[in-house]
């Protein structure tokens, strides 16, 4: 059966499956055998309605691992682990991808589920009698549910247009169409829907506060977070159709004063959501569903259920790793960039935590990466309750934190004011103070220019989103993925030879296996490791000190610098986004079958 006829034909069915999770609001009947109007006859069977619009956001092929762990690899932050392959998640981190590759696939068609799922929603509920003549109490939770999925909806096109550009665009359900061989849009337009669409949910949704509910579910702050963030994709740069260029949409200040507006109002709603004061807290709340204290998480993809079409990869696929033969089996199978590691400063307190310097072995104690195996560190399979060889971890993925709304916020003001506000600039020094909270001295002075302080969140949003599956997609709304590229190999090749500012980088560390304790900070767990200290130097300098000559008596030596190779640079097998190629791979190819099983589709964008 062609695809197309296939998902006409899912597409005009109900298919809201019954799925069980620890959340309350996830617990959902089954009632994949209602037709649809019936679907819609009570508060309680719309909520199940919704719940499966939800249940499209995570999964393998959401962001339980192709949508957040493949598709954001490789910008100057982290890349995909192995050798090249054209057909699977190599392809897709070397911007090598072949049209065949079937990790293009179900993502795609997974979103468009959504969308559809959404549209049912969208269309049931004003007609629904319940939300016609039901009581105001009732009315509000189906205006609630609405806003819900117009918000879902935007997100899953917002998915689809940073990583395919133009596509189809659908506002009504598959069955209320006259044709399902639908053609691209522009997505300036779908943009422009969305951001509207946005603005009426905004009108539904109740804020954390008064809506009772966790950071799995779409709140208001949610709403303007994603609206902030659909309305700078739009005021940036994107790859066009004809001519096949990096450009900008019409009127961009439009849309950077929609981001302000909407980040203004959350960062105002005090009490709401905020900083949480240890950046290491908020990702070790993911991994027992729990919420961070000051709610610094907004929103999160919810996972549940042990299983790929609900659960999530984090912490297995991703994150440090840890031996096969350990108490917690992991992959570990991203890897951090080498010169990523010294980006940060040497007393910011991401950078323990973001990259991974350090592995658990066969006997579950911590040893020392080497310098180009260092990993994804926000997410830890021991930090979890999981052992074993578990691969699904119910470990919620942050979709938007405060932190974000801060950069965002300070970003869109200086674009605004062409210089940054007062405001702009506290907003930034929020997010950098909690960097360097006990060595503010050391944080550095804040650009207060317009170019200056947009290349200070440039790199500031390098740091604070690392792994987080942000940054490609920054960096291409910037038009700067082709700069960072170029610039991040040079970068390499002078960390290879030992020169600029990587002349003092050791080649070689020495360590002591160490015991490794699961309840001590990212920070503490690698400092708690044994490395060998020169006479003179303080154990912050270490990675900033050339190495003695001679292993120390009883420590083992390990390849920090001189792990780096020619071939990690340009290897066409294992080289850094060694196929990357501007005005062409900012973008995927779409799914061959997928363009086979529309008339109306076709690939673009020089594929």
């Amino acid at each position: 059966m062609k695809l197309n006829r296939l998902i006409s034909i899912l597409s005009c069915l109900i298919i809201f499956f019954t799925l069980t999770s620890c959340e309350d609001f996830l617990d959902a009947e089954n009632i994949s055998n209602s037709n649809e109007q019936q679907q819609f006859d009570s508060t309680a069977d719309t909520f199940t309605a919704l719940i499966g619009v939800y249940n499209q956001v995570i999964g393998d092929d959401g962001y339980g691992q192709r949508l957040n762990l493949y598709y954001p690899q490789s910008a100057d932050d982290f890349k995909t682990s192995g050798d090249f392959n054209c057909n699977d998640r190599r392809g897709l981190s070397t911007y090598g991808a072949c049209t065949s590759n079937p990790d293009l696939n179900k993502p795609f068609l997974k979103l468009y589920s959504g969308i559809e799922r959404a549209n049912l929603v969208i269309k049931n509920i004003p007609l629904s009698p319940v939300y016609q003549t039901g009581s105001a109490a009732d009315k509000k939770l189906m205006d609630r549910y609405l806003g819900e999925a117009y918000t879902l909806r935007a997100q899953f096109y917002y998915d689809l247009i940073k990583n395919w550009g133009d596509v189809p665009m659908q506002l009504v359900p598959s069955s209320d169409l006259e044709t399902v061989y639908l053609p691209k849009t522009d997505r300036d337009v779908i943009y422009e829907q969305m951001i509207a669409d946005l603005a009426t949910a905004s009108n539904l949704v109740p804020w954390r506060s008064e809506g009772a509910v966790g950071n799995t579910r779409i709140t208001k702050a949610a709403e303007k977070g994603m609206r902030a963030r659909i309305a700078l994709a739009r005021a940036g740069y994107s790859l066009r159709r004809d001519p096949r260029i990096m450009a900008r949409g019409s009127n961009p200040q439009v849309y950077y004063k929609i981001a302000y507006d909407e980040c203004k109002d959350i960062i105002n709603k005090t009490g709401e959501h905020g900083l949480n004061s240890s950046f290491e807290a908020v990702f070790r709340a993911l991994h027992d569903n729990t919420e961070d204290a000051a709610h610094e998480v907004i929103y999160a993809a919810g996972a549940f259920g042990g299983n790929a079409a609900t659960d999530s990869k984090i912490g297995y696929y991703n994150g440090m790793r840890h031996d096969d033969a350990s108490l917690w089996k992991s992959s570990g199978g991203i890897n951090a960039i080498p010169v990523y590691f010294y980006e940060f400063g040497k007393y910011d307190l991401r950078r323990d935590l973001t990259v991974a310097s350090m592995q658990i072995n066969a006997t579950n104690s911590a040893i020392l990466s080497t310098g180009v195996l260092c990993t994804d560190g926000k997410f830890r399979k021991s930090w979890s309750n999981v052992t074993g060889t578990a691969q699904n971890l119910a470990i919620d993925w942050p979709m938007i934190r405060f932190s974000d709304i801060l950069l965002m916020f300070a970003e869109a003001d200086n674009e605004i004011n062409g210089a940054p506000s007062a405001d702009a600039i506290n907003a930034v020094k929020l997010v950098r103070n909690r960097a360097y909270a006990g060595n503010l001295a050391q944080a550095g002075t804040i650009p207060t220019d317009k170019t200056g302080f947009f290349n200070y969140i440039v790199h500031e949003r390098l740091l604070e989103f690392g792994g987080e599956g942000l940054r490609k997609y920054d960096l291409i709304r910037w038009n700067l993925l082709a700069t960072k590229i170029s610039e991040t190999r040079q970068k390499l090749t002078d960390l290879l030879n030992g020169t600029g500012q990587y002349a003092n980088v050791p080649s070689f560390l020495y360590y002591k296996i160490s015991p490794y304790d699961k309840t001590k900070t990212a920070q503490a767990a690698l400092e708690a490791i044994n490395i060998y200290v020169p006479a003179g130097v303080n154990r912050a300098d270490i990675y900033y000190t050339p190495s003695e000559a001679t292993t120390p008596t009883g420590y083992t030596k390990l390849n920090w610098r001189a792990a780096m190779t020619a071939t990690y640079i340009s290897d066409p097998l294992k080289g850094y986004a060694q196929f990357f190629e501007a005005n062409r791979k900012e973008l995927f190819p779409i799914y061959d079958d997928i363009i086979l099983s529309n008339y109306n589709l076709k690939q673009d964008y020089g594929y």
